[in-house]
């Protein structure tokens, strides 16, 4: 017997979710798979969540990424924010689960393909320094360097900076949502020249209305990027 079937006759998998045994370490049982909206089929290529009609022709765009001037070029999303992506996300988030970012950087590292492009550099959105204090790690930061593993990319944890602890989002409309943003998000100058001329995919954990990775993108841009995409483990729908 070798050691991994002897440790798993010991420590049998569990599902990411729930107490449920499972045949391979991080996976989800049939239940919470079911429960789980994982994003398929026709896609906004712009923020990633899920369209009407069939795949294989131009790429569209949904209503918001159609009103709405964002500064990245395509965007992609793994879930849907309800049901137990929720739960995932806030186990991850705020629940000390770090064990999820590796299957979530798996789920990014599909759903990211048609963004994986030579060269292009990773780079999480950031927390303000005293958020990160005390959660003690940046979510977004260990998905992006998981996806960066997977895709054989660089990876920049530190490429951006909040110069400025931005009241939460929670309950904000739309048009609050960007002005708690303007100017909370810089390059960090000593990682300018890593960034310069080259793709650059920003990683994130939950997109609503864009706004922080709108910033991001900005910044980025502004600062010498070649372009800016963007990836999300999920995405908040508005029927959701």
């Amino acid at each position: 017997m070798g050691m991994q079937a002897a440790v798993q006759l010991v420590y049998p998998p569990q599902c990411l979710s729930c107490d449920a045994l499972v045949t391979t370490d991080f996976g989800l049982c049939a239940r919470c798979w079911r429960e789980t909206p994982f994003i398929a089929g026709l896609v906004c290529d712009c923020c990633g969540t899920p369209l009407p009609g069939e795949e294989g022709g131009a790429p569209v765009q949904c209503d918001d990424c159609l009103t709405i001037a964002r500064p990245w070029g395509r965007g992609r999303a793994v879930m849907l924010y309800r049901d137990n992506a929720r739960r995932l996300v806030m186990a991850l988030k705020h629940g000390d689960r770090l064990d999820l970012a590796r299957p979530g950087a798996q789920w990014l590292h599909r759903a990211a393909a048609p963004l994986l492009q030579p060269d292009t550099l990773l780079a999480p959105v950031p927390l303000h320094w005293l958020r990160l204090f005390r959660r003690r790690y940046n979510q977004s930061a260990l998905l992006a360097a998981g996806l960066a593993r997977l895709a054989d990319l660089p990876h920049c944890p530190d490429l951006l900076v909040r110069r400025r602890n931005t009241r939460s989002q929670e309950g904000r409309d739309r048009e609050g949502r960007f002005r708690n943003l303007e100017e909370a998000i810089r390059v960090n100058e000593r990682r300018r020249w890593q960034m310069e001329g080259r793709p650059v995919l920003l990683v994130d954990d939950v997109m609503t209305s864009g706004a922080t990775l709108g910033a991001c993108a900005d910044a980025c841009l502004a600062a010498g990027a070649a372009r800016v995409d963007v990836v999300v483990l999920a995405r908040v729908a508005k029927d959701g």
